[in-house]
């Protein structure tokens, strides 16, 4: 995407940046009017959208007196300005609901629903204290890797950040890297506890909705536990940034979660039943959350659309200050 940034101090940048200055003009009015344009349809790629100069400087530019545009600048300054104050609310208010289904998530598969039980030391410190009835096990002994052959019409599966674990199709088609050559491809089906083997760190960990393929890199995984359960605890320890004080390497892209690491690593367990229990309510407080952060992503949507229009309108003198 082509973007236009109002930069006012001196900085270095590459040769991918057009570097713009109002020879006659003001030059907030202008930032303002560069908003407005559609850098898409003058962009001579089509892979990646580019913009040149000379495609910019053919754009003919109808403007008011220097007076009028140091006036609809001000203006515009003040009313975006309380735009982008609303905005960072918003935004504070979507981290906070994102924070807090983190810490309900940790606190439930962790501590339990019941806040009465007895309590005992887990042994582990990023668990702390769990209910006495509970038992620590090792991957090992409740994970089983699942290694599926592959159907002839599987589309790829790919175990999102998000915790999503779905179709590419389902999501979006670009940005990914495709195989030449599918070596080493696996089947998944709906239901399977799917761990990615790099970026599980960052979250990927999930149940798949969905029949498919995915790379080697993804772990696929069954238990005789509630997997639901399993994925909200490996989740936890994502958010935690357990994973990466575990990690080998010393970069936090060569975080390794593969098979093994899976096996060796502690799971509160408590019985399958409680287990259940816990799962069907981190859902249902999670679905609450997640509509919550939805409604104010939206909010962001129609603020963000309610300043373009603004902006429109002053600037092409639609309305007058």
């Amino acid at each position: 995407t082509i973007g236009t940034l109002y930069i006012r101090e001196n900085v270095w940048i590459t040769d991918n940046v057009l570097s713009i200055d109002v020879i006659k003009g003001n030059i907030d009015f202008f930032y303002y009017y560069m908003n407005i344009l559609n850098f898409e349809e003058m962009s001579s790629s089509t892979a990646q959208p580019l913009i040149t100069a000379s495609k910019l400087s053919d754009v003919n530019v109808v403007i008011p007196k220097i007076f009028e545009q140091e006036k609809i600048s001000k203006y515009l300054d003040e009313k975006t300005q309380k735009i982008e104050d609303i905005k960072n609310t918003i935004d504070k208010e979507i981290e906070s609901l994102e924070n807090y289904k983190k810490s309900l998530i940790t606190e439930a598969v962790t501590k339990g629903l019941d806040k009465n039980v007895p309590m005992k030391d887990s042994g582990i410190e990023w668990i702390g204290e769990i209910p006495k009835h509970w038992e620590i096990v090792k991957g090992k002994y409740i994970l089983r890797l699942l290694k599926k052959s592959v159907k002839k019409d599987d589309e790829v599966i790919t175990c999102f950040r998000d915790g999503e674990v779905t179709l590419r199709s389902n999501r979006r088609e670009d940005g990914f890297t495709f195989s030449e050559k599918e070596i080493g491809y696996q089947g998944i089906d709906v239901g399977d506890l799917v761990v990615h083997g790099m970026d599980g760190f960052a979250g990927a960990i999930g149940i798949s909705d969905s029949r498919g393929k995915g790379s080697p890199i993804l772990n696929v995984l069954d238990s005789s536990e509630d997997k639901r359960f399993l994925m909200y605890y490996l989740r936890t320890m994502a958010y935690s940034h357990v994973f990466e004080a575990l990690a080998t390497g010393i970069r936090v892209r060569s975080v390794d979660l593969r098979r093994n690491k899976l096996y060796n690593l502690p799971y509160p367990v408590p019985p399958l039943n409680e287990q259940e229990l816990i799962s069907d309510y981190i859902y249902n407080q999670i679905f609450k959350v997640d509509n919550l952060i939805s409604k104010k992503q939206k909010q962001l949507e129609t603020l963000e659309e309610y300043k373009k229009s603004l902006i429109y309108e002053y600037v092409t003198g639609k309305k007058e200050v």
